[in-house]
């Protein structure tokens, strides 16, 4: 079936293959070629694996394996100050009518405790490439067309391409530090979380960088997920370049972290405070579930001055174990947890409210962290 295929981005504007229309090819087994142009199979009754060559007329072929697949032909040359030829991939979740074997998705962000992904590659050198973990969100349940939020997490690239728009800041997430650009190509926004080295595999959250996009307002909690996508976009060969693994879940019964609404700072008088009473609360919210968790840590200034700048620090039972984080620097030392603002959160008015989150691994009983100190201040435990 031909599917429509968008207008390239403008000039400059790169690494678009991704969300170029995947028509619904046949079905097939396990280590089986694909050349057909949007051939695609499912594989372990959960996943798609699709060719998508769909920026070239030049052959490309896909040898699908029983847990991901490998390029063994690519004949196509893209520009690289323009689009590369193709997006072969794997992925859960629906695009463009084709759903992947039993999935949940769509689903509303909100309803979304963890999403636990996996994902392995094998690099080639020689080649013009990215390798990309897409995720993809709209304010509809969509099943046909582009979504309208691209996250593109880059786990690698080689050559002179870029992403889409430009820099703006750097995310700390799931225990590392990427650079992050932000632009659109005219038919959706994307956001690119950018590893400054290639990682060559990776056990992480999704919705940590769900959560870091969300805290930018580039999208809301009521959201929905479509679907979320591993493969590479190459401009120029790539036979050998393979997604050894890809695993990938989205599970549901908890709500993950909405930003706190502003509020209104209390009245002010002359009269400080009494002596011991705190200049700050702290809220902490989790979803649990058998072996991890997120937290949502809300912080209030209660005091009557502005706080510039803050660290909250505090003490984690044992057995709990610190993977990714939002909206601040959370590091962990033993039990002890420090985290710092960002550059846009640092500045709290007297009666504001911040918040950040993280997801973490659980080992035995989960229990919450019974004090908290803001700038060495001891808050009060909502």
């Amino acid at each position: 079936m031909k599917r429509p295929l968008r207008a390239l981005a403008a000039a400059g504007l790169l690494a678009v293959g991704s969300i170029v229309a995947v028509a619904l090819g046949g079905t097939a087994s396990a280590d089986t070629q694909i050349c057909e142009q949007y051939g695609s199979t499912t594989i372990g009754g959960k996943y798609v694996v699709q060719n998508n060559r769909w920026g070239t007329t030049a052959q490309q072929c896909i040898n699908v394996t029983s847990t991901g697949f490998s390029i063994t032909r690519q004949d196509g040359v893209g520009n690289t100050s323009g689009a590369p030829v193709s997006y072969p991939s794997i992925f859960v979740g629906c695009h463009y009518t084709n759903c992947s074997p039993g999935t949940n998705l769509p689903i509303q962000v909100k309803n979304i405790s963890s999403a636990p992904s996996s994902i392995s590659y094998n690099y080639v050198s020689g080649a013009v490439y990215d390798a990309a973990y897409d995720i993809w969100l709209d304010p509809t349940p969509k099943k046909d067309g582009v979504s309208q939020m691209e996250i593109m997490i880059w786990f690698n690239r080689q050559g002179p391409i870029q992403p889409i728009g430009s820099v703006v800041g750097t995310a700390s997430i799931a225990g590392r530090t990427w650079e992050v650009w932000r632009g659109s190509n005219g038919s959706n926004n994307v956001i690119s979380y950018v590893a400054p080295s290639p990682i060559t595999s990776m056990s992480f959250d999704a919705m940590a960088f769900i959560n870091d996009t969300r805290s930018r307002g580039a999208i809301t909690s009521d959201w929905y997920l479509t679907s979320i996508q591993a493969g590479f976009e190459p401009w120029q060969g790539g036979v050998g370049l393979a997604v050894n693994s890809f695993s990938q879940s989205v599970n549901t019964g908890g709500t993950t972290p909405t930003t706190p609404p502003a509020t209104t700072p209390p009245p002010q008088t002359s009269t400080p405070p009494p002596p011991g009473n705190a200049a700050c609360s702290v809220k902490y919210t989790t979803n649990v579930w058998n072996n991890g968790f997120t937290a949502d840590v809300t912080i209030t200034n209660t005091g009557s001055s502005t706080v510039n700048g803050w660290t909250l620090n505090y003490n984690l039972p044992s057995g709990q174990t610190i993977t990714g984080s939002w909206n601040a620097t959370v590091t962990q030392s033993g039990s002890a947890v420090t985290a710092r603002n960002l550059s846009y959160n640092g500045t709290l008015a007297p009666g504001a409210s911040t918040s950040f989150g993280y997801q973490a691994t659980l080992s035995g009983g989960f229990s919450a962290p019974s004090s908290f100190t803001l700038n060495g201040a001891t808050c009060t435990r909502l």
